[in-house]
């Protein structure tokens, strides 16, 4: 047996379990998963309407759903803004005066807002937004650092109806553009810079180069934050400082219907093209808000702390929307955790009191390699609990989290969602068992299985594909502009939302995703489509063909390597090899830049052309390669 094939069989079979304190889960808001999720499932319409009826309404809904295969419509009639939950209902009590954002730069700079003082910088953004011409149903890009002007500027277009798209901060003028032109983004909000590991990244360069030639983009609205401040060009460009400063404080939120669209996302795809995940008003409110809350079990006491980007869905609903609807004090910090030194992180956990912290494998394995000193140099008594997202949380790290970070007095969580599912999906909760490599059992309200190509459950500890059944309300709605790509995730298998995983399902429950169905890389919790960085390669003058694929990293969980065919004329190289990195760092960002690069004289096809990648990977890896009688020769 090889390596790799042993490292599933680990994955399906030999779980490392760790319970969680017994204090933490009689306290969790799920105590009991078994009677809360049976009840969600046998009466959805009854279990989200409850839900949704702790919320604040403009006007109640007529019914709870609609539901049209594959498309689903809830709380019909229902009147609501998302921002009146986040911020506008905390100003009646106690909330009012506090803390909803504790900021930190990279160099130590601290800034606070309270739940008023955030309400008063959303309204002037919002305010100055209508002023420049933004209405309801235009679509603004974000392309901002980890900031509160940042997360202000979203609920801001929310706030007066426009549909913010926000782009993350590390991706590529190419990648930035491909967004922008799909949403026509009548305005861009953007930084002069961002910082990371100490150095400035130039956020307005890589827009003007992203949105030159776009005569539909009206304004240009950046954050200076540079000394002297960066020069502005023309009437088009304006000042975010000057413009919040001349802007009412008072903007009331526009009655929005429950499925009027409040924000789009792109996320990679197989085929190259990013999708534009469309979510609404409410029943985006209603799901994010609860699932928060029970996974990383939001209570009013917490200081919590999300290490994601409000680039990615995990920002959306797990920095801005779900904890800020919750009355949750937040703890954002841009820049790398592990700078300037290993220390960093847990000074911060240290200096604020943090008890809840939401990250990534990647950053937990990360740690590991610095060792175990660095944690221990710190006072983390005041963590209660550690969840992670984004890939498997193997077994090594699982324990360590528990031992070191924990002190074993810890509940450690697993949960698995997607761009496209909005919030946690399949979770342990913090008063279950969590297993290494199991993302955990279905949240309430989701029916998630693990079936065959014909749609029927798999063996236990069988593999076989991820599948939801039937609708939740955070669902995305539609693929922007391309209906018919929203319908082909249900119509692989009929009745089903396919993730595009491969899982399995132990005896009690839980499910364990193995990877990507698709040719979609996994690299430190993001997915990056094979055909973007493809492309990007083969936008270069010496490039002819590119195929890429992912290997088994212990830290990012995979790292992409490229194969490249020159066309001729074009020498191999390391000083191309390295020109080629760079111009896909150029294209797409620094996270989809090959960390590896093999030119090669052709690469395997199957005789209608397609590129057999996992030959490839089989290859590199010295794993069985299977079937290959498709291939040229």
């Amino acid at each position: 047996m090889s390596k790799q094939q042993g490292g599933m069989d680990l994955l399906s079979s030999a779980y490392l379990g760790i319970t969680p304190p017994p204090h933490l889960a009689k306290q969790a808001w799920v105590p009991d998963y078994g009677p809360i999720y049976q009840g969600s499932i046998s009466d959805p319409e009854g279990f989200w309407g409850a839900i949704a009826r702790e919320l604040d309404w403009f006007a109640p809904w007529e019914r709870v759903l609609e539901w049209k295969y594959p498309n689903s419509l809830w709380f019909l009639g229902g009147k609501c803004n998302i921002t009146y939950n986040c911020l506008d209902r905390h100003l009646d009590g106690p909330r009012r005066d506090k803390l909803a954002i504790s900021w930190l730069g990279e160099d130590g700079t601290e800034r606070k807002f309270t739940f008023e003082q955030l309400y008063s910088l959303v309204n002037k953004i919002a305010s100055g937004l209508k002023s420049i011409g933004v209405a309801k149903g235009d679509r603004v890009c974000i392309y901002m650092p980890l900031t509160p002007e940042g997360i202000a500027s979203m609920l801001a277009c929310a706030r007066i109806g426009a549909v913010h798209s926000v782009v993350y901060a590390g991706l590529g003028s190419t990648a930035l553009r491909s967004r922008i032109e799909d949403a026509e983004a009548k305005v861009i909000m953007t930084a002069d810079v961002g910082f990371r590991r100490g150095k400035e990244v130039n956020l307005k360069g890589i827009v003007d180069e992203a949105i030159e030639g776009l005569g539909y983009i009206e304004k240009v609205v950046v954050m200076r934050r540079t000394s002297p401040k960066t020069v502005l060009n023309g009437q088009r460009e304006v000042d975010l400082e000057e413009l919040i400063a001349r802007s009412s404080p008072s903007c009331p939120p526009e009655v929005m219907n429950s499925e009027d669209p409040l924000f789009i996302l792109y996320t990679s795809g197989t085929t190259g093209r990013p999708k534009g995940c469309v979510y609404v008003h409410g029943g985006y409110m209603v799901g994010t808000s609860y699932l928060c809350k029970i996974a990383y079990d939001l209570k009013d006491d917490d200081t919590y702390w999300c290490t994601s980007d409000i680039g990615w869905i995990v920002g959306h609903s797990s920095i801005t929307y779900g904890p800020l609807i919750n009355g949750t004090t937040l703890v954002v910090r841009e820049g790398a955790p592990d700078y300037p030194d290993p220390g960093a992180f847990w000074s911060i956990v240290e200096k604020y009191r943090v008890t809840k912290i939401f990250t990534a494998p990647t950053v937990i394995r990360m740690f590991m390699k610095f060792g175990e000193e660095w944690p221990r140099k710190y006072d983390r008594s005041s963590l209660r609990i550690l969840i992670c997202a984004g890939e498997p949380l193997n077994p090594e790290a699982l324990l360590w989290t528990h031992r070191v970070i924990g002190d074993e007095k810890m509940a450690v969580c697993d949960n698995w969602w997607q761009t496209e599912t909005a919030a946690p999906t399949i979770g342990t909760l913090p008063s279950m068992v969590a297993k290494s490599g199991r993302a955990g059992k279905p949240m309430p309200g989701i029916v998630a299985e693990v079936v065959d190509r014909e749609g029927k459950q798999v063996e236990t500890n069988k593999g076989g594909l991820l599948v939801l059944k039937g609708p939740w309300p955070h669902m995305m709605r539609t693929i922007y502009r391309d209906p018919q790509r929203y319908e082909e995730y249900w119509n692989i298998i009929p009745g089903c939302y396919v993730a595009g995983d491969v899982a399995t399902v132990d005896e009690e429950g839980y499910i364990g995703v193995l990877g990507r169905a698709d040719d979609v890389l996994n690299v430190a919790g993001h997915r990056i489509g094979t055909a973007e960085v493809e492309s990007a390669l083969v936008g270069h003058a010496a490039v002819t063909e590119a195929a890429v694929i992912g290997k088994p990293d212990d830290i990012k969980g995979e790292t992409i390597k490229a194969f490249v065919t020159l066309k001729v004329g074009r020498e191999p190289s390391e000083e191309l090899a390295r020109e080629l990195q760079n111009h896909v760092r150029k294209e797409l960002g620094p996270i989809a830049v090959p960390s590896e690069l093999e030119f090669t004289p052709k690469l395997p096809k199957t005789r209608s052309g397609k590129i057999m990648r996992r030959l490839l990977k089989a290859n590199e890896l010295g794993i069985e390669v299977g079937d290959i009688t498709t291939l040229e020769e």
